[in-house]
């Protein structure tokens, strides 16, 4: 009669208002100051002398040293804690950028965006990893995708706040770009301090839920444990040769592909059709297609929770960014171009609000440390290889339209990868039919 009594709605929303905010916020910064880069470069690249097939090295090496260390960080994660470990990721990485301010070659720079990869390495899966120990399967979609809100919001800001210090900031008679980076790396140094005292690392230690809400909690996160054990049951490091574990890396590979393939060149592709506009001016444009795809987001989301359907949810919407890259080459129009943009931006952004349920299907507690970092850390490979391909294509072609076929195909394989995963694999309501039949045999 206890557990009928019980508002689960009430106590999922009273959660994510007392973490996912916070949570948020932390993410704004970390894409902020990994995506930061493209706003400098309309200035850096002229300045140090960095050709296009560079500025693709330099912008994708951060994902290289991501790759190296994320499982290790995760899995300290899981040991020392969730606030500890997340509070010396933002300070290593703020005092990183802040550094960037102070580089004078190319050299310099592809060392402090690798560093930069180290330092955050792990911040991505730890919140993955940190919500599950929150939130059941089936509440899993909304809240992952009002985190990823944070990624949407970043691009918003950082256009106007990076071209406008760009434009205005060049004091020590240093340039605007240097600035830029030196005052987007100062907030993750003070979040690192606040998050030691904000933070809250498990249910069990929660103050602003119930002893009844706790009690409720666990029991269904222990239920849901149990049920994923039963389907696998494996140790921590044999998680690493499991093939839905790497097949869910190649899907997220495809995406990370074409989202920063993309958002990295998005302020050249506004600055090649038109040569007028500002920096201020291009990374206003810029939030477009990012204010969009945050809508876009949480709709496919909610849609996603409200049915239990994963597979579908994640897979049809990134279809649609092939045709918009494919047509995006085809215009030589700032506002239709711009248009094309914001579909593509959308519908990869719906992509990553679901995809992160999949991996809750086959992963228990002690395996996600390190499943859900080796997926993230494999796929971010495709962080690097998208914004690189496309610079070089540019360089080889004069153009970035070579580019855009090649994001637009693995936005294509993402899709049919995710639908090759039997369905049954992903099924939010088996558990809830297995719980509701031992209810009624009961």
């Amino acid at each position: 009669m206890q557990a009928r009594s019980i508002d689960e709605n009430k106590i999922m929303n009273k959660i994510r208002w007392n973490i996912v905010p916070y949570i948020m916020l932390l993410y704004i910064i970390a894409m902020l100051d990994r995506v930061n880069i493209g706003f400098a470069a309309l200035d850096m690249n002229k300045e140090l002398g960095i050709s296009a097939t560079v500025y693709g090295l330099l912008a994708g090496i951060f994902f290289v040293s991501y790759f190296f260390f994320e499982v290790p960080s995760n899995v300290l994660m899981h040991k020392v804690g969730a606030r500890r470990w997340i509070a010396r990721i933002l300070i290593t990485w703020g005092l990183v950028v802040v550094f960037m301010g102070a580089a004078r070659s190319p050299t310099h720079i592809g060392i402090l965006r690798f560093l930069l990869g180290v330092a955050e390495a792990g911040f991505y899966p730890c919140i993955i990893l940190y919500f599950t120990f929150w939130f059941p399967a089936k509440h899993l979609a909304k809240t992952i995708s009002l985190f990823m809100c944070g990624m949407a919001v970043a691009n918003i800001i950082v256009g106007p706040i990076s071209a406008w210090v760009m434009d205005n900031v060049h004091w020590m008679g240093l340039s605007g770009w240097r600035w830029m980076f030196i005052l987007e790396g100062i907030p993750a140094i003070v979040l690192g301090f606040v998050t030691l005292f904000v933070l809250t690392d498990r249910p069990d230690q929660a103050r602003f839920l119930t002893a009844e809400e706790k009690e409720w909690l666990l029991g269904e996160l222990k239920a849901e444990y149990v049920f994923k054990k039963s389907k696998m049951n494996i140790s921590k490091w044999k998680v690493l040769v499991q093939k839905p574990v790497w097949y869910l890396a190649w899907c997220l590979f495809c995406y990370n592909i074409a989202t920063y393939g993309l958002g990295m060149w998005v302020p050249q592709i506004v600055r090649a059709l038109s040569q007028i506009l500002t920096n201020t001016e291009i990374g206003f444009i810029s939030t477009l297609p990012y204010i969009v795809g945050v809508v876009v987001m949480l709709l496919v989301a909610r849609h996603s929770d409200k049915t239990g359907e994963r597979r579908l949810h994640t897979a049809l919407p990134i279809l649609l960014a092939f045709p918009a890259l494919i047509a995006l080459t085809l215009t030589n129009d700032l506002w239709i171009s711009m248009a094309l943009i914001c579909v593509a931006t959308a519908v990869i952004y719906a992509f990553i609000g679901t995809f992160w349920t999949l991996p809750n299907f086959i992963l228990g507690e002690e395996t996600a440390a390190v499943g859900v970092a080796l997926i993230s850390s494999v796929a971010n490979l495709g962080g690097f290889f998208g914004p690189y391909v496309v610079g070089f294509l540019k360089d080889m072609s004069g153009t970035t339209n070579t580019g855009m076929y090649l994001l637009a195909t693995f936005a294509l394989l993402g899709t049919i990868s995710v639908l090759a995963i039997p369905a049954r694999t992903v099924d939010t309501n088996a558990f809830k039919r297995q719980t509701d039949a031992k209810v009624q045999s009961a």
